[in-house]
């Protein structure tokens, strides 16, 4: 709900500002290109939630690029979290809602030190969430930005349309073209327009708009892998982390429209008569646009399979002009500072292989393969499951840090493997998603009552080497164990282990030399 103090008005706003003076570095009250914000003060921080960075795209901006918000008079309360995007929740998530999700979900929130002036320029960290591109949202408790903004940054997270609704095309909406060939990737030009805010809006919160570190894990590292890649976000951004984002994943991507192969129009042509509307109907987009958001979202949850299909990112020739791999590998990325990395229980899907195991998976490379993973080729279930994890998160979050090297920028590696003392009984490494409240130190969050002084030791270390690369473009810092910036050669790797953070020659190289031998192979 929207809420406004009508005590203060924008003229009294601004009287307000000028009569305090120096002293307004303790008020709440912004200002936005849009309207005035009242955010709230806990614990030595100051943070504005819920904060519309473009209209409602429900109606007829459903399937719309973001549009620019209303300008609003008087001042607009900012204390509360907007809805997340609307999605089906699903059991078990690591990051487990905090608002009911809606289709009018176009928000961001903003944590800064208290006291912090428009004058003193703090780099910003923009967090994108994950969730596979159908769940997630910026509201779980794991992702509260306060911890980060105590180390002397502004942290800034945002919702984006996931699901059918980020990611949807249809021949009527190509002949619209209501906005100039932005079409399909939806979900991805709210991040965009969510950053342009940034740089706008950044200064007034005591941000420095040239320095802002964008950084996202799984769903939302493969959201950073597209900004780095699109035209469309150069001069966003000047800094970029990529947490277990699948660095190959856009391989299989689909091509908007196409008269030769399978595209995400097809899809939407297929979810349309699922949904029961008339092909021939001359009201095909209208209808489209009237259907109750819980239709679009039915069956969409991560990890499971619709009746209807579902098209994530895909190639629509503007803002994704070609796969992310190959923008990569061609070394025509975004020229930012970088830092990648994945964990040591990622997920993966084990291919269906008829015959032997390795000739099966890597053909000529086989007995190479079999050496690689001899510490596992006696499990059969394991040696799927490693290669798989390797093939679909670790190997590409290597492969992507050395495209950055291999085109001239800096560029630090890690792999996340400390488990919480608590889970050590269950887990033999650590899971997909579970660095996340490590970096965000909100480990008690995630597992109250069971944190332990190592498990937060870790945790400080952990983020305040991101905070460091947020800061310097380097994450290196006083008190913390060295980390060497990436070298093709030696190929070593921040591991940050039971025992605390090591930089070491990687333990798991010849698997992932021979995994990225096998993916250029395919990709022949």
């Amino acid at each position: 709900m929207i809420k406004f103090n009508s005590a203060l008005c924008t003229v009294g706003a601004a009287l307000f500002s000028l009569v305090l003076g120096p002293t307004a570095a303790n008020a709440q009250v912004i200002q936005t290109d849009a309207g005035y914000i009242n955010g709230q003060t806990e614990n030595g921080i100051s943070s504005w939630k819920g904060v519309p960075f473009a209209q409602p795209p429900v109606g007829d901006l459903r399937w719309r690029a973001p549009q620019p918000v209303s300008h609003w008079d008087g001042v607009r309360e900012a204390d509360e979290f907007a809805s997340d995007c609307m999605q089906t929740p699903f059991a078990g998530d690591a990051a487990p809602l905090g608002t009911p999700p809606a289709e009018d979900c176009l928000y961001l929130n903003v944590w800064r030190p208290t006291g912090t002036t428009s004058q003193d320029r703090l780099p910003v960290m923009v967090w994108i969430y994950g969730g596979g591109f159908v769940n997630g949202g910026s509201s779980p408790d794991v992702y509260n930005g306060a911890e980060l903004a105590r180390q002397g940054v502004i942290l800034v997270s945002f919702n984006y349309r996931i699901g059918r609704f980020g990611f949807f095309a249809h021949p009527e909406l190509t002949a619209a073209n209501e906005d100039n060939g932005l079409l399909g990737n939806y979900g991805i030009m709210d991040q965009l327009e969510a950053l342009r805010w940034v740089q706008r809006n950044i200064t007034a919160f005591g941000g420095d708009p040239n320095a802002v570190t964008v950084f996202g894990e799984s769903a939302g590292g493969g959201s950073v892998s597209t900004l780095m890649a699109s035209p469309m976000g150069r001069g966003l951004f000047d800094k970029a982390i990529i947490m277990s984002g699948g660095g190959r994943m856009l391989t299989g991507a689909l091509p908007l429209d196409s008269d030769t192969e399978t595209s995400a129009s097809d899809h939407g042509v297929e979810f349309a008569e699922w949904a029961g509307i008339d092909a021939d109907s001359d009201t095909v987009l209208a209808d489209l646009r009237a259907l109750p958001a819980e239709k679009l979202s039915e069956g969409v949850v991560l990890m499971s399979q619709p009746e209807a299909p579902v098209s994530g990112m895909m190639l629509d020739g503007v803002i994704i002009p070609e796969p992310t791999n190959v923008t990569f590998e061609k070394g025509n990325i975004a020229p930012v500072a970088f830092m990648g990395g994945a964990n040591t229980l990622e997920f993966g899907f084990p291919r269906p292989v008829e015959g032997e195991f390795f000739e099966g998976n890597f053909g000529p490379l086989a007995e190479e393969a079999k050496a690689a993973y001899s510490e596992v080729a006696d499990n059969p279930q394991a040696l799927a499951f490693t290669v798989a994890m390797d093939s679909m998160m670790v190997e590409p979050a290597r492969f992507q840090v050395q495209s950055m090297q291999k085109a001239g920028q800096p560029a630090w590696h890690y792999r996340a493997g400390y488990v919480p003392e608590s889970m050590r009984g269950e887990w033999p490494g650590l899971p997909h998603a579970n660095e996340i409240p490590f970096f965000f130190q909100t480990l008690d969050d995630r597992y109250p009552g069971d944190v332990t002084e190592k498990d937060r030791n870790m945790a400080k270390t952990m983020s305040a080497y991101f905070v460091n690369f947020a800061k310097n473009g380097d994450p290196n810092g006083e008190g913390l164990p060295q980390w060497s910036e990436y070298d093709d050669d030696a190929k070593t790797i921040m591991l940050f282990g039971a025992e605390g953070a090591a930089d070491d020659v990687d333990p798991w190289r010849a698997r992932l030399d021979v995994t990225q031998k096998n993916a250029d192979r395919m990709a022949e």
